[in-house]
C-alpha cells in the first residue's frame, strides 16, 4: 500500500529539496525527454519561474502529441448533502446547521433527464457526502443503474471504498473513481479533518490501491491548495503517488487536478496560502512535461479566463455548467452549494469558446464497450 512508501518519504525534506533547486537543475529536467520526480520538483520549484514560456511549449507540444486538440467533457452531480465528516473547509461538513438532501430514485433520473437538455454530455460524475449509512454502496449503485441509460460513462466521487466495493460498482458500470487526498501532510492532516471516516489518514491514502486491485478503469487524484503553504510539496507526492500507482496498476488510465480554494465570504475557513495563476500555469507545465499521458482536468471552480487559455497548453478534461448542490439542474435549483463555481457559463458557451480557440470539445470518449475483461493488475 502507499502509506508503505509514503512513510519513506520525509514532508520537511521535500520541501528542503524544491526550494534548493537551482537554474542548473531547471534546464536539465527541460532538456530531457522523460522526467523524473526530482526533475518534476525542479520545474515546481521557484528556480523555474524564469521558464515558464519554455515549459507552456513543451506542455503544449506533449499535450499534442498525446491527446491531439480533445478536451473531454463531463458535468459533477451531487447526489446528497448529507455527511457524517467535519471537514473545517467544507460546505458539508456535520456540524452546519443546513438542510440535508438524499435524492429519490424518482429526483435522480429528473436531474439526469435535465442534465441531458443542458448538452449531450455522455461523462457523468456522481457526487456524494460521507453518510454509508443513508447514502451508501446500495444508493450508489442504484444511482449508477439508473443512469445508464442516459450516460455511456460513469464515474464517481464519493467515500474511499473496500476493494470488494469497488468491484461490485463496476458491475453497476463505473468507469471510474475520483478521490482527493486533500493533504499528505499526515501531522497536519487531522487538523482539516478532526472528525469522521475522513480523519482516517491511511484508509483515504490507501483507497487509489483498493480502485487498482479492483481493476477500476479510470482513478483520478487531487490536493486541495490552500491547506498546507507548501503546497509544492503536496503536489509532489501526489506525483510520487500517481509513479506508484502507475506502476503498481498499469493497466488504469489517470487523471489529476489541482482544485484551489477561495477565501471565504461568511467568515469561514480561510485558505493557509492562495495559488496565483502563474503558479497553477507552472504546475500544469510541470505535470504535463512529468507525465505526458495523465488527464489534467480543470473544474469550473477555475475562471473562465485561466480554463479557456489552459485548454490549448495542457488541461485535456473539463466540467462545465456545473452545480455543486444536490438536485441542482432540476429538484432543488436554490439549495446551499458545497463550493461556488468560477466558471457560471452554459456548456454550450464552454464548447463555443473551446472551438474558436481551435479545440474539439469531445462528449463521449469512452464506452463500456472498449473495456475488456480485467485480469488483476498488481505486479
Amino acid at each position: 500500500m502507499f502509506s508503505e512508501e509514503l512513510d519513506k518519504i520525509s514532508w520537511d525534506d521535500i520541501t528542503a529539496r524544491i526550494q534548493a533547486k537551482t537554474d542548473n537543475d531547471v534546464r536539465r529536467a527541460l532538456g530531457k525527454e522523460r522526467c523524473d520526480l526530482e526533475d518534476f520538483m525542479a520545474l515546481i520549484s521557484p528556480a523555474a519561474t524564469p521558464y515558464l514560456e519554455t515549459m507552456a511549449r513543451l506542455s503544449r507540444q506533449y499535450t499534442l502529441e498525446r491527446f491531439g486538440k480533445t478536451i473531454s467533457m463531463f458535468i459533477p452531480l451531487y447526489l446528497t448533502n448529507s455527511c457524517t465528516n467535519s471537514c473545517v473547509y467544507c460546505g458539508f461538513h456535520a456540524s452546519n446547521p443546513m438542510k440535508r438532501t438524499i435524492l429519490t430514485e424518482e429526483e435522480i433520473v429528473n436531474e439526469y433527464k435535465a442534465i441531458k437538455r443542458l448538452a449531450p454530455f455522455e461523462n457523468l460524475l456522481l457526487v456524494t457526502g460521507e453518510n454509508p449509512a443513508r447514502a451508501g454502496v446500495p444508493y450508489i449503485a442504484r444511482a449508477l443503474d439508473l443512469a445508464k441509460p442516459y450516460f455511456s460513462n460513469l464515474k464517481i466521487e464519493v467515500m474511499p471504498l473496500s476493494a470488494e466495493d469497488y468491484k461490485e460498482l463496476t458491475y453497476h458500470g463505473m468507469n471510474g473513481v475520483i478521490c482527493f487526498q486533500e493533504t499528505y501532510n499526515r501531522a497536519h492532516y487531522n487538523i482539516y479533518h478532526p472528525r469522521g471516516m475522513k480523519s482516517n489518514f491511511e484508509w483515504r491514502l490507501n483507497g487509489f490501491d483498493r480502485m487498482g486491485e479492483a481493476g477500476v478503469h479510470s482513478i483520478g487524484m487531487g490536493v486541495l491548495i490552500g491547506l498546507e503553504k507548501e503546497w509544492r510539496t503536496d503536489i509532489t507526492m501526489m506525483a510520487a503517488h500517481l509513479r506508484y500507482l502507475q506502476n503498481r496498476y498499469w493497466r488504469t488510465k489517470y487523471s489529476v487536478n489541482f482544485p484551489r480554494m477561495r477565501p471565504s465570504e461568511n467568515g469561514g475557513f480561510q485558505p493557509n496560502v492562495i495559488m496565483s495563476d502563474r503558479e497553477l500555469a507552472q504546475t500544469t507545465f510541470a505535470m504535463r512535461i512529468f507525465d505526458h499521458d495523465v488527464d489534467i482536468s480543470y473544474s469550473t471552480r477555475e475562471p473562465e479566463y485561466i480554463r479557456d487559455h489552459m485548454a490549448t497548453l495542457g488541461v485535456t478534461t473539463m466540467s462545465a455548467e456545473s452545480k455543486t448542490e444536490p438536485g441542482g439542474y432540476y429538484t432543488y435549483p436554490q439549495a446551499l452549494e458545497q463550493f461556488h463555481v468560477s466558471d457560471e457559463r452554459t456548456a454550450m458557451e464552454v464548447e463555443k469558446a473551446l472551438r474558436i480557440m481551435g479545440r474539439e470539445p469531445v462528449w463521449k470518449d469512452w464506452d463500456a464497450s472498449f473495456d475488456q475483461p480485467k485480469t488483476s493488475q498488481a505486479v
